[in-house]
């Protein structure tokens, strides 16, 4: 697989994520490099809200509308898909710029 095609496998869950990060581990460009930060970072903020919220709902309940925050999540996952399979180095809108250079799982680009 090329790199552009494990960019887009990366934002499907976190055995896509996986996937990509051994698929690519050795022949990683910038655009694999990168992408794999954006979807690790939009997959733990994910997971973090899902917690809060459900601990939230669960105290609270009139509050379980906030569950609707996942489908946000969502519409992230498929901007990010979107920029991978355009081959754009662009920035997850909201939280994007937190992961970009901050995990040292994926390598600097």
């Amino acid at each position: 697989m090329d790199n552009k095609t494990l960019s887009i496998i990366s934002y499907i869950t976190l055995i896509g994520w996986l996937v990509a990060y051994f698929t690519g581990k050795d022949k990683a460009d910038a655009l694999l490099k990168y992408h794999l930060r954006q979807s690790l970072g939009i997959a733990i903020v994910s997971i973090i809200f899902n917690i809060l919220f459900t601990i939230i709902a669960s105290i609270v309940p009139s509050l379980s509308f906030l569950g609707f925050v996942g489908y946000a999540f969502v519409i992230l996952w498929i901007i990010g898909i979107i920029n991978a399979a355009n081959g754009a180095l662009k920035p997850i809108p909201l939280i994007g710029k937190w992961f970009e250079d901050k995990s040292s799982v994926v390598g600097k680009y």
